[in-house]
């Protein structure tokens, strides 16, 4: 599981050849969810504020974790992505 980015005790992280819609996980605190590049859990959940920080990372990060997704398909080593500061 590489992990992507971190920041605020979250945990982003991208598995390889992972299932469709693309996705990442996020890992709070014992929570774990699955979010879409548009910010809605797919699966699982976090508190609200855990998500609302992940939401907000998301807009800062599309296009990267779009990258990442394809390079996770491929098997290529992901990009770190800078934190939410």
């Amino acid at each position: 599981m590489p992990i992507i980015s971190r920041f605020y005790g979250i945990i982003i992280a991208m598995y390889f050849n992972d299932h469709n819609p693309p996705h990442f996980h996020a890992k709070y605190s014992g929570y774990e969810a699955l979010f879409s590049f548009d910010g809605e859990i797919i699966e699982g959940e976090l508190p609200k504020r855990a998500v609302k920080f992940v939401q907000e990372w998301i807009s800062y990060h599309k296009p990267e974790l779009e990258d990442n997704w394809q390079k996770a398909q491929a098997g290529e080593p992901l990009n770190y992505i800078a934190p939410l500061e």
